[in-house]
């Protein structure tokens, strides 16, 4: 007896130290090469949850996050988890469009806007404010898809559409810029101030980002030389998220002049601004001045540099959406583009 419980302990012993090792292993695999993916995986998802990543330790977070979304872990290993978010929050699966893309539809459906820059469960307490006039508890997913029952009793429908190259978007600058607060390759954001609504299909809505980036910045010089900002525009952010290449081509610059005599009445455009860039390649602009180059609200158009496969959303017959498409320069397609 004392034999058999001797070799039980020694078996019972060996297990736990065989899972510990195992374990080890594991966190060894982590803390190696896969450790910077997994952690930016899991940033960019709090990110998008909470507003900013978060301290702790990765598998903490990461389950903190799970029952934030939908109450209780996701089964699988660490990598499989992680997937599962993206795929469920941005990418979408082959039955159901990602949750980033109804929430949008939701916002817009909503406020006609969208909020990207906010975090998700701001964005889905504003709506559940503004429906309810009140906030729910449980999991943000059953929150959000409780309002789209309200809003669309018959379920989001993501709708595959092509964005014809040189289509004409409307956006301002979410900041003002001057040479002192930026410098050469700073990022900056505009807002789309319309929906861009092709064949009924909602492509990119207002409140949507068009990213930009500073690419030449002097200070005021002697002999009253004034001070330059340069300014290159890079993408559009779609529906669904995904991103579009646009510049300042031909269309986005006759979309300004022909808009330029009612935005001289109300707010200021980069109308008149010199206009950079060699043919063929992305145009951007540059701008002299004072020191108040471009102000925060000041309006560009842009358009898309090539054409491009997002996710839309079938506008309901109800909503009346498509006016802004006859009434604007948004959305238009250029019927001769350059070569």
């Amino acid at each position: 007896m004392k034999i058999r419980l001797t070799l039980s302990v020694v078996i019972a012993v060996s297990a736990v130290l065989f899972g510990a090792c195992a374990l080890f292993a594991a966190d060894s695999v982590v803390s190696g090469d896969n450790a910077g993916a997994h952690m930016q995986g899991i940033d960019r998802v709090e990110t998008i949850v909470y507003g900013s990543s978060q301290s702790g330790g990765l598998l903490p977070r990461l389950s903190r996050v799970e029952k934030d979304l939908f109450g209780r872990e996701l089964p699988g290993s660490l990598t499989e988890r992680q997937q599962a978010l993206q795929d469920f929050l941005e990418n979408g699966t082959t039955t159901q469009p990602p949750l980033l893309f109804k929430l949008a539809v939701a916002e817009w459906i909503t406020f006609r806007k969208t909020h990207p820059t906010y975090p998700m469960r701001d964005r889905v307490n504003g709506l559940e404010k503004t429906l309810e006039d009140q906030l729910q508890s449980g999991a943000l997913t059953a929150r959000l898809e409780r309002v789209l029952a309200k809003l669309l009793p018959g379920g989001v429908t993501a709708n595959n559409i092509q964005v014809p190259a040189h289509t004409v978007m409307k956006a301002k600058f979410s900041q003002t810029l001057t040479v002192r607060n930026v410098k050469k390759g700073d990022r900056i954001e505009l807002e789309l101030v319309e929906d861009c609504v092709l064949n009924g299909i909602l492509a990119a809505p207002a409140g949507n980002r068009v990213f930009a980036e500073v690419t030449k910045v002097k200070m005021p010089r002697s002999f009253g030389r004034p001070s330059e900002i340069g300014v290159q525009f890079n993408n559009v952010e779609a529906l669904d998220g995904h991103m579009a290449a646009v510049y300042i081509g031909d269309a986005a610059k006759k979309a300004m002049e022909i808009d330029s005599g009612a935005v001289g009445a109300g707010a200021a455009s980069i109308f008149g601004a010199v206009l950079i860039g060699p043919v063929g390649l992305a145009g951007g602009f540059l701008v002299r001045g004072n020191d108040k180059q471009i102000a925060a609200g000041t309006l560009a158009y842009v358009e898309t540099t090539e054409q491009s496969g997002v996710l839309g959303f079938q506008v309901p017959n109800s909503m009346n959406a498509a006016e802004s498409e006859a009434l604007a320069p948004q959305g238009a397609v250029q019927q001769n583009p350059p070569n």
